[in-house]
């Protein structure tokens, strides 16, 4: 019962704040200097604009609200561990694999209708958020991925999630907010994920 309570609370909580900013303990955690900010200038492409940047030092990347249809010169940021790119124009994602560290990736408000397979081949990733995108299937690989803690779908055209969750272990929070979901579905997920996984529907 206590579980349950805890979870419930998590979810309004979440519902309330959301959880795909960065916690703020861990996040001032991070030097001043490892952090970058080229949020909001309007950018199209990455040109010239990491060139300085060196890779050995940039922790946190804020790249929202842009106008972004790649991103091919982050993949050389070895240590990254945060990556923001919410509201920008992206379709698709580069290799990312080097970026071993990478922990949290948000790209909400995107223009994504499938969920990037780069994301599979980041072995540290534990928060994703995808909402807003035009997305209408879930791969399996996405439940069968190790060491995701929170993941948001919300926003988007997902009806249904692929029939085997049980690999979900680590999860702590599913977000599936605003989706025209069947009440039959909603139990089965309910169901198939711990009693202990925030579930915002």
């Amino acid at each position: 019962m206590a579980r349950l309570t805890r979870a419930m609370a998590l979810a309004a909580a979440l519902a309330v704040a959301g959880c795909f900013d960065e916690p703020t303990p861990a996040y001032k955690t991070v030097p001043p200097e490892a952090r970058v900010y080229l949020k909001d200038m309007g950018l199209g492409d990455l040109k010239g604009k990491t060139a300085a940047l060196k890779p050995e030092v940039v922790d946190y990347l804020n790249l929202d609200r842009n106008a972004l249809t790649n991103i091919d010169e982050v993949a050389s940021l070895k240590n990254l561990k945060w990556l923001r790119l919410n509201d920008n124009k992206l379709s698709s994602l580069p290799d990312l694999k080097g970026l071993v560290s990478l922990r949290r990736i948000y790209l909400k408000n995107n223009k994504f209708e499938s969920v990037p397979e780069a994301l599979k081949d980041l072995p540290a990733l534990t928060d994703i958020d995808l909402s807003g995108n035009p997305i209408k299937d879930i791969p399996a690989w996405l439940v069968e991925k190790k060491g995701l803690e929170n993941v948001s779908l919300s926003r988007t055209r997902v009806t249904r999630l692929p029939e085997k969750l049980d690999a979900w272990k680590s999860l702590h929070s599913l977000q599936l907010g605003d989706l025209v979901i069947p009440a039959g579905e909603m139990a089965r997920i309910r169901k198939a994920l711990p009693s202990s996984v925030a579930i915002v529907f």
